[in-house]
């Protein structure tokens, strides 16, 4: 086997030599292949005369930056109107399968005996909870998983093994009458999904971060058939921004899942609606009342789930005995009141087709089915279960709604006004106080009923709930979770002007290849040389910024002799300078970039967990907030 190994070392030598010999003696020689002298001559008569033309037709050719934001979305608006379709045909056959039937999960639930409402739901969340044991220990290291945190405070990264390990528990949930949604899950998927398409092609943070705001945007409208609402919903809630660079994205996102997923299951609203008369002048009073109870209830609401979850989280006990706790109160809950299993959808329905009016005592009846789903929903979520709260949350707001009506009515205030017209606008004004968002609750609301008639009240109310619910509980139920990480979710921009207004993330990059704690000496000399950065930064097993390390550093190790074999950059580092987060503005940076000696200045999640998610170019930065400072600012007439 030795002899063919060195003859064609042989060979190769030889042919180094040739060519060396060529190029040494014979300089003139052109070995490269010549085109015929007058195809020559004609080819650049032909460039020199259209030169400019040619230049212009490439640059036509060429495509824009929006073009491929545009390209990308509508390819995550396919992923998301699919996903839709593969979840729930995923919930419909592992609820057939499990519980023999494919029916509202109600409907189930009042042919089941009062053990089985009551175990059912217990197994679930134990299922769940195994699931997630296991299954994210399999997956490896976690990640941000919050679609909000990797764009408001992250680097667009999400992980996929992850989101499908939590898909499945989500599954075994729902199909077990937990109070909560599908949606979430949904959502959350087609971000993944898009996040691993823009890390695919090897795109920079601040263009993940628009692609998972598109998952987000087609998981929603895919979800609820409404296009505008998964657009508002990304650009305010995730985004927070609704310039045309982010929101034409989001938008085409939105209606390619909207259509993919009509393909599916039809144009038919989501929600039915019986026709209702235009409210009066005189009787706008009634519903500016059920907006200020709509968001004191709200703002009860998000009381409650921070102190349900504080209290799981107390008990010390592994994620399956949290959730099949969770399953088990779920199902004490609906021995007296089936209603309260599942997302609520087919009760909402019944609610706002005035179905329960017919039944004794409808008032006792609505207030203990607000009050029942109030709790199942707080101890689902509160548990740990991996869903969404939008359709139970819109469930809460049509059972007050109703409730406010039926009780209008009783005292003969409401005139002419249908009680399904105030839980329409309950719906809203609930989901409104939750959220935060006037103009998304507006949106939704009339989307899922196609109801335009009630669209003045549902204004008013929403709006009113909101301001109410931020007065009683300034955090909605997506930047609670992120203020107890501390990240600043404080997006008001002070009018400085564009440049200003733009946050960190919007610059950041990746980092360059960190150092860990436990990089030996000869690995750390090997970084600097094979690099022309002089600083490095060192992180832990979890990427959390631990120090930094100069290349003059290096320079009092250079006469160590064998105890250099035991020194690792943990030895050597400096403690780590002040860092960015991703959603600070550029003009709160300012100190810290003037004061970093740093090129790429380190940016992080947030200041508790410190995990590293990317840098920012010093020069570019400070060259942005120079320029915005020199722009003279235009003199009115």
């Amino acid at each position: 086997m030795a002899l063919p190994m060195c003859c064609s070392a042989q060979r190769y030598g030889i042919s180094r030599l040739v060519r060396g010999f060529k190029n040494s003696y014979f300089p003139s020689v052109d070995m490269k292949p010549k085109l015929p002298p007058r195809l020559t001559a004609v080819s650049g008569g032909v460039i020199r005369r259209h030169w400019q033309r040619l230049l212009r037709i490439r640059e036509r050719l060429r495509f824009s930056e929006e073009t491929i934001h545009l390209f990308f979305a509508g390819t995550v608006g396919v992923l998301g109107g699919v996903t839709n379709f593969i979840f729930v045909s995923s919930v419909e056959w592992l609820k057939t399968f499990s519980l023999g039937s494919s029916g509202d999960l109600v409907d189930v639930a009042y042919g089941l005996l009062e053990w089985q409402r009551l175990l059912i739901p217990a197994l679930g969340g134990i299922g769940a909870g195994l699931v997630l044991y296991w299954g994210l220990r399999l997956a490896g290291p976690q990640g941000a998983s919050n679609v909000l945190e990797v764009v408001v405070a992250g680097d667009g990264r999400l992980r996929m093994r992850s989101a499908l390990v939590k898909a499945v528990s989500s599954l075994l949930t729902i199909v077990s009458g937990a109070s909560i949604g599908r949606e979430g899950s949904i959502t959350q998927l087609t971000a993944t999904f898009a996040s691993r398409l823009g890390q695919g092609v090897g795109w920079e943070p601040y263009r993940l971060r628009l692609l998972v705001a598109c998952g987000a945007a087609s998981g929603l409208a895919a979800a609820y058939n409404a296009p505008v609402a998964g657009a508002v919903f990304a650009a305010q809630i995730v985004l927070g921004s609704f310039s045309m660079t982010h929101f034409a994205p989001v938008v085409f996102a939105s209606v390619i899942a909207t259509m993919v997923s009509r393909f599916f299951f039809g144009i038919a609203p989501l929600y039915r609606v019986i026709a209702f008369e235009d409210p009066s002048l005189g009787q706008l009073p009634l519903f500016l009342l059920l907006g200020i109870l709509s968001g004191g209830l709200g703002a009860v609401f998000l009381k409650m789930l921070q102190f349900c979850e504080e209290r799981f989280a107390r008990l010390n006990l592994m994620i399956y005995d949290r959730l099949g706790l969770g399953g088990l109160l779920v199902g004490c809950i609906a021995i007296y009141v089936p209603e309260v299993w599942g997302n609520g959808y087919g009760v909402t329905n019944k609610i706002l087709m005035e179905e329960f009016l017919e039944i004794p005592s409808p008032i006792l009846f609505m207030a203990a089915l607000l009050l029942a789903k109030l709790l199942a929903t707080v101890v689902s979520v509160g548990s740990g279960a991996v869903g969404g709260v939008f359709t139970p949350t819109l469930f809460l707001g049509a059972a007050l709604g109703s409730l406010f009506g039926t009780v209008a009515h009783q005292l003969g205030w409401a005139g002419n006004i249908h009680v399904g017209a105030f839980a329409l606008v309950g719906m809203g004004s609930i989901l409104s106080a939750t959220v935060h968002s006037p103009l998304l609750a507006v949106i939704l609301v009339f989307e899922i009923s196609l109801n335009y008639s009630l669209m003045p009240p549902l204004m008013l109310a929403c709006a009113v709930s909101t301001v109410i619910a931020r007065r009683l509980h300034p955090d909605s139920i997506y930047t609670e979770p992120l203020r107890r990480k501390g990240v600043d979710m404080d997006r008001d921009i002070d009018g400085a002007g564009a440049a200003m207004s733009k946050t960190v993330g919007d610059l950041m990059r990746t980092p360059s290849p960190p150092l860990r704690e436990t990089a030996t000496f000869r690995e750390i000399a090997d970084q600097f040389l094979r690099s022309p950065n002089n600083f490095f930064l060192v992180v832990d097993a979890e990427n959390r910024f631990l120090g930094i390390i100069a290349l003059h550093d290096l320079k009092e190790y250079l006469n160590a002799g064998q105890e250099l074999n035991s020194v690792i950059a943990f030895d050597v580092m400096r403690p780590p300078p002040r860092c960015l987060t991703p959603n600070q503005r550029l003009l709160e940076a300012l100190p810290i970039l003037m004061a970093s000696e740093l090129r790429n200045v380190p940016v992080v999640n947030n200041v508790r967990e410190f995990r590293l998610v990317g840098s920012v170019a010093r020069a570019e930065a400070l060259g942005l907030l120079s320029a915005a400072i020199a722009t003279p600012k235009p003199t009115g007439v």
